[in-house]
């Protein structure tokens, strides 16, 4: 076939010349013809393509982690609760106040009877706070199907326990927030 504007020779619908469209004759039936390699012809490499990443699901890779730091933090949370309480049953004592002062009372000595109240208060609290701590360690290391809930929870409660409990709450949104990971936990939680 020929272009109709320039006359020169053309193997498609469109000439390399002029660029003009070209009609095929009644009946043609249009075989694109096969590059022929001449010298210095390079072939164009295919377009780069990067391989697939592969996903690495996030919950069953940190989930065994995540599990034994919210039971190290409930050791934690017991051993500093027990040294508070320890503390302020010490400044409850009568005569606790009695050597800071050489000449006059020392000005907080007037508190020391509540102390040993707010002791307790201190003691009730961290037994809470470590009994959650534990139980969600060990809901997420026995892979229990609430416990996914449990740990979100007990993160947003340990945020302002600065710095390990902020961490640990950080670590543990990370991991079971996004529904990607609702779904990963769903499929490695046992449902008995």
């Amino acid at each position: 076939m020929t272009c109709p504007s320039c006359s020169a020779p053309v193997e498609g619908q469109f000439c390399s010349r002029c660029g003009a469209r070209v009609q095929p004759p009644v009946g043609y039936q249009y075989q694109p013809a096969a590059p022929q390699p001449h010298a210095g012809y390079v072939q164009p490499a295919p377009p780069y393509a990067y391989p697939p990443v592969p996903y690495v699901p996030r919950v069953h890779s940190h989930l065994k982690t995540l599990g034994i730091l919210w039971c190290v933090y409930g050791g934690y949370r017991v051993l500093t609760g027990i040294a508070a309480s320890l503390f302020l049953l010490g400044m409850s004592r009568n005569h606790f106040f009695d050597q800071f002062s050489t000449d006059r009372p020392f000005p907080f000595a007037f508190m020391a009877p509540m102390m040993g109240s707010l002791a307790v208060v201190v003691l009730v609290l961290v037994i809470f706070s470590a009994s959650l701590a534990f139980f969600t360690g060990f809901s997420l290391l026995q892979r229990k199907s609430w416990g996914r809930t449990l740990a979100i929870v007990a993160a947003v409660l340990s945020l302002i326990k600065i710095p390990f409990g902020t961490g640990l709450g950080i670590y543990t949104l990370w991991v079971l927030m996004p529904g990607q990971s609702r779904a990963e936990y769903e499929v490695l939680a046992d449902h008995s």
